[in-house]
């Protein structure tokens, strides 16, 4: 098992570790991986990468689940982080092939980060 760390600068991102995540798998590899955030407020997963589109995402999260009037805000306010990341789910399963992820042309693994700026552990697990 291997794991790395990101960093984030907002309360919402959404951040492409693509590279991170190969990195990370060796190079003899060969079956299935699984990216997991081990935390409840941050989440992964797979889809296109493009600049434009990782904005969209994150207006869309924010878009979906207000901010504030959760009965969970009462105990440390962060109620909508955990709604967000529970639609965007903890891990992704990916293909492995001699070490090499196999993703689709378009396709990236992506971390939500809902409840930033914030330091978290992401675990790639084969």
């Amino acid at each position: 098992m291997e794991s790395f760390e990101v960093s984030t600068a907002e309360r919402l991102s959404v951040i492409d570790i693509t590279e991170r995540v190969s990195e990370a798998i060796p190079d003899d590899a060969d079956g299935t991986v699984t990216v997991f955030v081990e935390h409840t407020t941050a989440g992964v997963t797979v889809n296109e990468a493009e600049s434009r589109l990782l904005e969209d995402f994150e207006s869309a999260l924010s878009d979906l689940v207000d901010d504030s009037g959760w009965k969970h805000d009462q105990i440390d306010d962060n109620a909508d982080s955990h709604i967000r990341s529970l639609l965007v789910g903890p891990d992704v399963t990916i293909p492995v092939v001699d070490g090499s992820p196999q993703l689709g042309r378009w396709q990236s693994v992506l971390f939500v980060e809902c409840d930033g700026p914030r330091r978290r552990t992401v675990r790639v697990v084969g």
